[in-house]
């Protein structure tokens, strides 16, 4: 049993994030332990893992979630079946991940886990990273689990400052790679799409807004909202996926104004924290890259809530996250089931 307070269980995925916060840890006089979770059949990860545990010198523990992971890759390969753009890092984090290093800490009687993420806890809540922030990756965390997660890199303040470390702690020359967005698709994601769910790769109609049939193309799946190149018809000027109707099979195109939207309806929320009004001002992320908008919060119940901007927001994404803020406080957020016409309730914040 580790009882001793100072031991944490950190995740280690192979990559350099999570070596250079293990070595963090132990320069700050925690008794390190590691977990490598087996989330696929790809072993390269297990042997980065093994060699940064062997150079760090700490203890490796590896656990085989395979059976646990397929649920993500579910999630995944439905999501686009249904013409939504899914988020599956965020699934991860909080059913594989965070949940299987707890339960693990738990067995082994430890108070603390951490992980590579770029975010940080304060007073048991997360906030935004200085640098290459993934605070936003985290929203579906339950709150319980923030007082006991530890994230060592929140407090850097640039990508050169881990590599510097991972010099330093002797890790450079394995040449670990950096995290990876997806880290269950190798190459082309329609690969698995067509694997797994060949229904989808039907034939449709490329639309405008008013209808008109533009072209034709062989399954939803190569589109997502915003996307601009690799449409399959070309008109003189650059036009942008606005809409994805799984039913009928139909991609409507339009210009770049065209996917502009005040107005933002989100279901499955999660919350770390609210303001005491159901209507407040806040800052919205819509995408895992998007800095945020300004906009009017309106809590409808405990998992639903609406969005109305102050500027329109581009390419409002079914399926991504909509991931809320006051400053650098992430309050929570919940799943873009559509861009709503409706206005927030016009109550005074």
């Amino acid at each position: 049993m580790k009882g001793n307070k100072k031991t944490v269980l950190i995740g280690l995925s192979g990559g350099v994030d999570s070596a250079v916060a293990a070595g963090m840890l132990l320069r700050e006089g925690y008794e390190v332990i590691g977990l490598y979770l087996q989330m696929t059949d790809t072993a390269g990860g297990l042997q980065n893992v093994s060699k940064i545990a062997d150079a760090l010198k700490i203890e490796l523990i590896t656990l085989d979630v395979r059976g646990d992971f397929e649920q993500i890759i579910d999630y995944f390969v439905s999501e686009y079946a249904r013409g939504r753009t899914p988020n599956p890092c965020i699934c991860c984090n909080a059913k594989i991940k965070f949940a299987h290093l707890l339960e693990q800490a738990d067995k082994l009687d430890i108070n603390y886990v951490a992980t590579g993420h770029h975010a940080r806890i304060i007073d048991g809540f997360i906030y935004r990273a200085f640098d290459k922030d993934q605070s936003y990756a985290l929203f579906e965390l339950p709150r319980e689990y923030l007082p006991r997660i530890i994230f060592p890199l929140g407090g850097l303040r640039n990508k050169q400052e881990v590599h510097n470390l991972a010099e330093e702690m002797g890790l450079s020359s394995m040449h670990l790679p950096d995290s990876q967005e997806v880290c269950f698709v190798k190459g082309d994601y329609t690969s698995l799409l067509r694997q797994r769910r060949p229904e989808v790769f039907r034939e449709g109609n490329i639309v405008n807004t008013a209808g008109e049939v533009l072209g034709k193309h062989d399954g939803i799946v190569h589109f997502t909202i915003g996307q601009r190149r690799g449409l399959g018809v070309a008109l003189g000027k650059p036009m942008y996926v606005i809409d994805i109707d799984p039913s009928t099979a139909t991609v409507t195109i339009g210009d770049k104004h065209e996917l502009e939207s005040r107005y933002l309806y989100a279901s499955d929320a999660n919350w770390h924290d609210l303001p005491a009004s159901d209507v407040f001002e806040a800052l919205v992320r819509i995408r895992y890259n998007h800095p945020g908008c300004l906009g009017r919060v309106h809590i409808v119940d405990e998992q639903r809530f609406e969005v109305d901007f102050i500027e329109p927001a581009v390419a409002i994404t079914p399926g991504q996250a909509a991931v809320v803020y006051q400053g650098d406080k992430l309050l929570g957020g919940g799943w873009i089931e559509k861009i709503s016409e409706k206005n927030c309730e016009n109550q005074d914040l």
